[in-house]
């Protein structure tokens, strides 16, 4: 149940995708192995595929610094505490737990060292505007006798709806294709016959609706795209992969709020010797020759997170638009590399970092034809009391759908009814509020900056909304009992994390923005970039972004020592059966 506080290691049934063979070990990555003599790395930006990243190369010997332009490491997954309240900004599950160990397994480590994880049970309670609700969870008889309430053909038919999604899950997961980067039209070319045959082409809702005929259970099972910043209407069905995850591999929570994770990350890649620099924005990405000579970078009094000596300034390269002088007296430095890695939103990566360079691919035109992702208002509640009502994850349906996703993502206006997500983690772990009190983080889905809303004027009418909907939904006397409360908006979004139009999840998913068609890990402007996260391949969410670092570090380790050496250096897949995936030739 989602109070219980267990530590679980291994779900009974049948095994995780990414369990190691008998026989099989984890192929760590070791210095011995791997890196020429002094290569060096940076990395822009700690979210959770920018630190993956990171920990893959320092463990194979590359001498790796991580840099974050803001003070706390984390990137959208950051944290506020106050008053008691402990509030996580971003991400707020984890689902395929084998995915994110298999990062601490390359550095010879476990994810269990550094993080407690705990199931959740239900994953979500998902009330509809009619007042019934749904309680999904990975035990498809469970699932089946509820869904019978409503429609028993329904309930029937959900076995045959997992049937259908396990070859999309496995040719994602099990062989590799979302950790292998996606980057030449002949990958493409053989790999569409199978998309076009499993039908993982067609939108979301459109496969979806072939099972089942109740919006209930329709909604159910499509929702999932929301969580990556997509239309259910439009992503493709490639995406259905999700529900699978969740059935085989659950959700889970992890202990002391998702931030927990992001320090697991940090304190690993200082265990092997990465080095972290808070309070450091990358300003640009120096190319010379065609080759990425380093980051060029802005620094606050020369903070960095590792050592309390001030930040050396290094040796720009020629034709640099400043010399060292200057650049120490502004607070700035340059930090040579072999290897950028960008976490960085996309449109910042290519059109500022990389705007002073003539770019082949992803030009000024190119990266305004993108299609970004639908944004999200946000509110972190801290409230004197408890409201057993709620789940640790509870999603309150509004009385639309498809029409409520086509204001936010076509018409993008701000609509006047509107659905909500709730994370309540204090009904799991009291620590992340004061005794008898919660911790609310609110989401609801909202257009892109591309709406023109002006979210200066609109916030504290949309706060009020918001509070007196959970109000009438059956949270009374919420709005006086909130004794902490912090709004997020679009316009957040853009100034605190660079977020091209305010996106929350970076490029929209859909099927002209999937696989080639995304931006490449290994970027086509200059050698030695290399994307990672939401804007790259394989897409958003947790699972996504750090499977990007594994197809961003297979794309690395080619490029290093090329051929048979370079796979090698790589991971290999593991099929289902037993603890660690390993990535490389052979993808979320």
């Amino acid at each position: 149940m989602p109070g219980s506080a267990a530590e679980v290691t291994r779900r009974p049934g049948r095994p995780s995708h990414g369990a190691v063979r008998p026989g099989d070990g984890p192929l760590r990555h070791t210095a011995a192995q791997s890196a020429p003599d002094g290569s060096s790395a940076v990395v822009i930006g700690s979210g959770f595929g920018g630190l993956a990243a990171a920990v893959r190369l320092q463990a194979a010997g590359i001498s790796t610094t991580l840099i974050e332009q803001r003070d706390q490491l984390g990137g959208r997954a950051g944290q506020i505490r106050e008053a008691g309240y402990t509030f996580d900004t971003g991400p707020s599950l984890i689902t395929a737990p084998a995915i994110l160990d298999d990062v601490f397994r390359a550095a010879g480590r476990r994810l269990s060292d550094y993080v407690t994880l705990v199931p959740l049970d239900p994953f979500y309670r998902v009330w509809f505007h009619d007042g019934t609700h749904l309680d999904y969870t990975s035990d498809v008889g469970r699932m089946q006798a509820s869904m019978a309430k409503f429609d028993a053909r329904d309930a029937a038919r959900l076995p045959r709806f997992f049937s259908r999604l396990r070859p999309i899950h496995d040719a994602v997961i099990d062989e590799g294709l979302g950790a292998r980067p996606f980057d030449s039209l002949g990958k493409m070319a053989a790999f569409a016959p199978r998309v076009v045959r499993l039908g993982a082409w067609k939108p979301v809702a459109r496969f979806v609706g072939r099972y089942f005929r109740d919006p209930r259970h329709r909604f159910l099972y499509s929702f999932h795209p929301l969580f990556l910043g997509g239309s259910p209407f439009r992503a493709p069905s490639i995406f259905l992969m999700i529900p699978y995850l969740e059935k085989e591999g659950g959700v889970w929570y992890a202990k002391g709020g998702m931030h927990s994770l992001v320090q697991g990350f940090a304190a690993l890649f200082r265990d092997i010797g990465g080095r972290v620099r808070t309070g450091t924005a990358a300003r640009r990405i120096e190319v010379r020759g065609g080759r990425v000579q380093g980051v060029r970078v802005a620094t606050r009094g020369g903070r960095t997170a590792d050592t309390p000596e001030p930040v050396e300034t290094g040796t720009p390269p020629p034709g640099g638009p400043t010399g060292p002088a200057d650049d120490a007296a502004r607070g700035r430095s340059f930090l040579p590399a072999d290897i950028v890695v960008s976490n960085a939103d996309v449109g910042h990566t290519y059109g500022s970092l990389l705007g002073h360079v003539r770019r082949r691919r992803w030009n000024a035109r190119r990266l305004e034809r993108i299609k970004h992702s639908m944004s999200c208002f946000l509110l972190y509640l801290g409230v004197r009391r408890r409201y057993p009502r709620l789940s640790h994850h509870t999603i309150i349906l509004g009385p639309r759908y498809r029409g409520l996703v086509r204001d936010i993502f076509d018409r993008k206006v701000l609509a006047d009814d509107f659905s909500m997500y709730l994370h309540a983690p204090s009904r799991t772990d009291p620590a992340m509020a004061p005794p008898g009190c919660e911790s609310l983080y609110v989401l609801v889905p909202v257009p892109n900056a591309a709406s023109g809303i002006d979210w200066a004027h609109e916030s504290e009418p949309m706060t009020r909304r918001v509070i007196a909907a959970l109000e009438s939904w059956g949270l009374d006397g919420l709005g006086d009992a909130i004794e902490v409360q912090h709004v997020f908006t679009p316009d957040d979004f853009s100034t605190e994390y660079n977020a091209t139009l305010g996106n929350a999840f970076g490029i929209e998913p859909r099927l002209t923005q999937t696989a080639w068609f995304r931006p490449h890990n290994r970027s086509e402007e200059a050698r030695g970039l290399y994307l990672v996260g939401a804007g790259t391949h394989p897409g958003a969410g947790v699972p996504g972004v750090v499977l990007s670092a594994a197809a961003t570090f297979h794309a690395v380790a080619e490029d290093l020592w090329g051929g048979r050496q370079g796979r090698a250096a790589s991971l290999r897949p593991v099929r289902p059966g037993g603890a660690a995936l390993s990535f490389g030739p052979g993808p979320p």
